[in-house]
Order: structure tokens, then sequence, then C-alpha cells
């Protein structure tokens, strides 16, 4: 077959049936219509507004009635044009027919497909029971919808995606605080000083962040950035620091250090909120800054300076926590020193600081109604051992490396059915190789999916989503200073044979008899169903697409108005959630490893362009990005006989690849770096097939290599090596 093909049946901009929610008419004088909805090429959904003319997007803008974020896109929002244009994406329901991976399809209807799956879930769950499913989604606002399902079923077993990306931050938060990483909220527009540890805010970019961290900036406020690599982000900082890799946690126990000694920490915010000092005190001990410049090759004056600078500018300072922390194998010790200096500087609950996020309940609101509620309580082990064997890591999310690991040995007991919905593993985890073996084992994985990812090119079954622009999905609470609830309106026919995933998930269900469990008819049912007795109604959700909950930023009284959900109520220096685990608060720092001549450290990031692998293919993304040469230090690339533009072999545990070489003082010398998503595989996706290289790749052997306090995978631990080869003409 031609995986292009549409399939009978179906036709553009066709209707598709009672899965539409009802997009609203009217508008201009031209017959367009003005639809609120929230953008959905990266995970952090901003508010948009898209013009619809004769049943066709024309426009798409940021949603004005969000004040901060205004009008404003970045490139890759502004690129849903094109998104939804795009015939290279999957047009119907398809089965495999040949091996996994070998892209033989057999185009189907909805009913066989759906048919298919319910009855591969019903065989295994006969077999094994619910706990046998497992699903992953990228988490975020809606996942309160596959959590649903999930409990439907019977099964514990949902996983999110942030084993490789902030498990270690959020665990590092609750560990502190007793709140995960989405309970604090930095309010950068007022800051007087932000420190970032790779948190590379202008390329991997959230649109109201970025306006109000240049803003800041424009106000006079100061940005220490702290990175083996210069980002985009680095060269709008007032202070950077090229940190040799992995030694970051040394260069904080240092900082910690220094504000102790000189006791230019804020006593009374610690005496009323803080306990476990002494065992701080005792952590940092002998960590000066000249033993720290040893690790980080940061001067030791360089850090006193900076420590001052810190002081005078307190309390209006941020340590950013970190997003992408699966690094190295201490990266969680590396966010929770950075909590603890915004802790020690007086920066929680302040203008400019660490922001409690607010939500309904903290204003005296009612909150919407969780689709989770009501239904029958899992009490089966997750199968990661998450917040039992584990009893450290937030059962919530999951650790999904070892979601792998079981499915490999079957044990603690067996996962025969996956379905991997708007994630791509194979992509965002390290050793996809590793992987497959790992999802080889399986009797069914489905991929529901807008696009033709790695893990849908492996999969048994793909069901098709339709676009964001197409569809409604589920409300979603936006906590922070100033909680909202936002929705995502469907503004579009859809193109294709394609279903929103709440009738997916409907439909299946319904097949296995557990169709009382999700008895939604539309998804206006299901909003209706949220907002009972909030006060919000959905007409003026509709209208505006952003509802706050409050006039103004909520700070709560720092006196006696905080509340830490720590067993001891307080921010606790040591945890005792990790002491439960076994786990040091505070571990000894671990050098990294010496390397051998020709070895390097891989680090990978984000261009300001690119989801990820999610729009290598998106036809004005790809030409504005098109490939990922290598990043080499001039010194070791002349130690190497290496010049700007030559082909080099990067290579590790037998697997190589081949790309071009970019000479650059722009990263560390120990290191070389690869902007992340590119090496795609799946010959339907023409445009971004065998272009670039897959960073994760050359994570051989990586897959069960993590951070054992935070969870996090230590993708950074991977050791390369590189060499100039000759090309044929």
């Amino acid at each position: 077959m031609t995986v292009d093909s549409p399939g009978p049946g179906t036709s553009p901009r066709s209707p598709t049936g009672a899965h539409m929610s009802s997009a609203r008419e009217g508008g201009g004088a031209d017959g367009s219509r003005i639809v609120n909805s929230l953008c959905g090429m990266c995970a952090t959904h901003c508010p948009i507004q898209v013009e619809v003319r004769e049943g066709r997007a024309v426009w798409l803008q940021g949603n004005p009635n969000d004040r901060t974020m205004g009008t404003s896109l970045c490139a890759r929002g502004a690129a849903g044009l094109t998104l939804e244009d795009d015939d290279e994406r999957p047009r119907q329901p398809m089965i495999r027919v040949g091996a996994r991976g070998a892209g033989q399809w057999r185009p189907v209807g909805w009913d066989e497909a759906l048919d298919y799956v319910a009855g591969k879930l019903a065989e295994a769950i006969g077999r094994h029971g619910s706990r046998t499913v497992a699903l992953s989604d990228r988490g975020g606002h809606f996942a309160d919808l596959t959590r649903r399902f999930l409990r439907a079923l019977g099964s514990p077993n949902y996983f999110d995606h942030d084993s490789s990306c902030a498990s270690n931050a959020h665990h590092a938060a609750r560990s502190l605080f007793g709140l995960g990483r989405a309970g604090l909220s930095y309010d950068i527009k007022e800051t007087r000083h932000i420190v970032l540890y790779g948190r590379n805010l202008v390329e991997s970019l959230m649109v109201k962040e970025v306006k109000d961290f240049i803003g800041a900036l424009g106000k006079g406020a100061r940005c220490t950035y702290i990175d083996p690599r210069v980002s985009l982000t680095a060269c709008k900082a007032t202070r950077y620091w090229q940190i040799r890799p992995a030694t970051d946690y040394a260069l904080n126990l240092a900082i910690i250090h220094e504000v102790l000694a000189d006791g230019l920490y804020d006593r009374k915010f610690v005496a009323r909120w803080v306990s476990g000092m002494d065992y701080l005190a005792e952590a940092v001990r002998g960590c000066t800054p000249e033993w720290q410049e040893a690790h980080t090759g940061i001067p030791a004056a360089e850090l006193r300076a900076f420590v001052r600078e810190i002081a005078e500018d307190a309390p209006n300072v941020i340590f950013h926590g970190g997003w992408m922390t699966a690094r190295h194998r201490q990266s969680f010790y590396v966010s929770r020193t950075a909590y603890i200096l915004n802790v020690l500087m007086g920066a929680i609950e302040v203008p400019g600081g660490v922001v409690l996020a607010k939500g309904p309940a903290d204003l005296g609101r009612k909150g919407l109604n969780r689709l989770t509620a009501g239904m029958p309580e899992v009490r089966e082990e997750r199968v990661d051992g998450a917040g039992r064997r584990l009893p450290h890591i937030d059962p919530a999310a999951g650790l999904l490396h070892r979601l792998f690991a079981a499915m490999e040995c079957g044990a603690p007991y067996p996962i025969t059915a996956y379905v991997a919905y708007r994630h791509d593993p194979l992509t965002g985890a390290p050793d996809p190789e590793a992987v497959k073996r790992a999802l080889d084992r399986l009797d069914l994985l489905v991929a529901i999916d807008v696009n033709y990812s790695e893990t849908a090119w492996y999969s048994d079954v793909i069901l098709p989503e339709t676009t964001y622009l197409e569809r409604g999905g589920i409300i979603a609470t936006l906590p922070g200073p100033k909680p909202a609830f936002a929705i995502r309106d469907q503004a579009l026919a859809p193109r294709f044979d394609t279903r929103p995933a709440w009738w997916i998930f409907r439909e299946v269900l319904r097949r296995l008899g557990l169709g009382g469990r999700f008895d939604f008819d539309g998804i206006e049912d299901i909003w209706r169903h949220q907002l009972e007795g909030t006060g919000v109604t959905l007409d003026d959700l509709r209208a505006k697409g952003v509802v706050p909950l409050a006039e103004r930023p909520v700070l709560f009284d720092r006196e006696d108005g905080l509340r830490f959900p720590t067993p001891s109520g307080t921010i606790e220096m040591r945890s005792a959630v990790l002491d439960k685990a076994g786990l040091p608060s505070l571990a000894p720092f671990a050098a990294p490893a010496e390397l051998d001549e020709g070895e390097f450290r891989l680090l990978f990031g984000r261009t300001a362009v690119h989801t990820h692998g999610q729009t290598m293919n998106n036809p004005l993304l790809h030409d504005m990005r098109p490939d990922n040469p290598v990043w080499m230090h001039p010194d070791r690339a002349a130690a190497l006989g290496i010049a700007d533009g030559d082909a080099v072999e990067i290579s590790r545990g037998g697997t190589a690849v081949v790309t071009t070489v970019e000479v650059t003082p722009l990263i560390h010398p120990e290191a070389v770096f690869l902007f992340h998503g590119y090496g795609r595989t799946v010959p339907a996706q023409t445009r971004a097939c065998g272009r670039g290289v897959a960073d994760q790749r050359l994570q051989t052997g990586m897959l069960h290599t993590f951070d054992p306090a935070g969870g996090g995978s230590a993708m950074t631990e991977t050791i390369v090596r590189v060499r100039r080869i000759e090309v044929p003409e």
C-alpha cells in the first residue's frame, strides 16, 4: 500500500460524524469567524485564536485575552497552518501486516481497527488481569482523560514522559516542599536576578515566559546562565559560565557553603519555615569556592562575586529548578540545591521570586470536576513500584524506563499491551534499539497520534488523531499566581478519517463492555461535566478561551499563610521521604570520569523552531532547520585533525553515525553537541527521513542508567568517540 493514500470514503474537509464538537458560526462580513483554542505544536499549549474562513484556517495568533502573551506566537505555533495542510500524516486507521517497523500496513475503517484493539486488550486482560495494560503520554493539561481510560480498564500503569525530561526537578521539589514542579511558578517578569542551569528559555520556549524574561532584562534584571554550551539564552545573559559537564552539583554546593559561611541567608524566613539546617551545613562542609573550581572550571573569585550579587538582589531572585533535567546521575541534587538556594534567599512567595502555584481551591473557588473522580479505585501496585517499593517516586507519573524493564523480564508481572498516546519513546528515550527489544515482547502496541512518529511506525495499530485545530479537548486548569480555566475548541472539520482521543477511548471501552465508565455523548457533555458547580459557564469559556479565576496575582501570607505538605509541614533540608527510601537528601558530589583522547560527553538540546521529533517533517519548520551538524570545540578538533565542515563518524558501543562537524568555541572542550529530534527513519515522512542524526541512537546501553533519587534518565552520561572520515564524492 501507499501510506499517503487517504483510503476509501474520505475527502478533504469531510465531516466525520458525531465526534465533532459544534464549532461556532458567525463572525466577520466576509464569513470569517474567530475560534478560541489552545496551540498543539508543543506541550506548552499556549492560548490561541484561529481565524476560519470558508472552512479553512487562514490565520493563527496568540489569544489577546491572555494579556501576558498577547497576540504573539513562536515559529512552531505559526506553523500550525502547515501541519493542517500536510498530507504526510496518518489519514485513516491502519493495522500492521508485516514485521514491526517494516512499514507494511492495511488501511481499515474505524470499526475494524477498534474491534481489533478491543479484542487484543480483552485477550491480554483475560490472561493477566487489567494491570497488564500500560499507557504513556506526554502528560500536562489533558492527562485526566488518559488516566480515566486506564482507571476504567482497572490498570494502575499510567506513565508520562518525564523520566526523559523533568522527573528529577519534579521529585526534587517534592522532597523539599511536598509540592511537585507544577506546584511552583516563577515570577520572571519582576525578578532582579534569574539563575538558569541549562534552562534555555529563548529556544526551548514558552512565549509568555520568554516575553517576561526579555522584559525583565530590559528593566535591568540580571541573568546568570550556566551551561557547557552557549545557547541563545546565554547570549542574553549578563553572566555566562561555561561549566564543565556534569559538575553543576559541585557549583551549587559551593554557593550554599558561601551563603551559609557569610550569613547571607534570610534568617527570619528560614527560622519560620525550614527544618534540617544543621544537616545542610554538614552536607556542604568543605565545599569551598576553591574546591568547586577544581571540578567546574569556574574561578573561585567569580563565584564569590556572584554570591554577593545574589545577596544584594534577594529576595527578588530565582534559581530555576530546571526543565529537561534527564542529564546525569546527580541531576536530582542539582535541582534540589537550586530550590534550596531560593529558600535561603527568602525568595519564596515574593514578587520576582518563586511563587506557589494557586489552584481554584486556594481562592475559595470550586475546581473542575475531575474525569477520574467516581471511578473504581485501582488497588494493584504499579509495575514500576512508584509510591510503594519506591516511596520517593510520584506514582502519578511513574518511571517509563522501568516500564520497559518490566516488559523485558516480565517482573514483577507481565506487561503485554501498551498504548502510546501523543508520545514517541523511540525518539524521547535513550537507546531505541533497547526500547524495541522491550516492545517486541508485547502482544499489542497501539499508537494514537497525529504524526507518523517512530513509535507509531513500529506499532501494531495506528489510530490517527485529529489535529489540534480539528478537535475539542478537555478543559484545562492553568495553575499559577492567577489560576485560570482554558479550553481547546474545535475550529475545523477533519480533513481525513481521523478522530479525537476522547472518542477513541470511549469506543474502545464500549467494545470491552465498559462504556458506562465513559458515558459521554460528545465533547460538550464532557465540558459541562467538568464545569458543573464552578461558576464558569461554557459560553464564557468559549467566548474568551481563557477565564482567570482571580483579578490579580495572589500571594499567601509569609508569616502564617504558607502550607508545605511534607511529613513535617516544613521545607525539609533533610527529607523524610528520602530517608524512608534510604537515600541521602544531599549526596556527596561524584566527579565525572576523565575522558580519553578522542572521547567526548554527548550533549543535546533544543532549537527554537522544532518540538523534539514532532515537527521535523513540518514543511515550514523543516526548511528553517533541516539538519543538525555536531558541535566541537576548536582545540579538540585541531588535536584530531578535524576542520569545520568535515565529515565525522560518532560512535559508541557498536553504533556509529556519520554527520558533518561545526567547529565552534560555543561548546565545552569535553563535550560535543547535537540538536535533538533528527535522524528520522519513517519513509512516509519524506522531508525528515534520513536528515541529520539522532542523539538517542548513540545512547547505547543507557536505557536503564538513571538518577536513583529523581528517576530521570542520565542521558548525558553517554561517552562517544569522534573521528574524521572521508566521504566518497
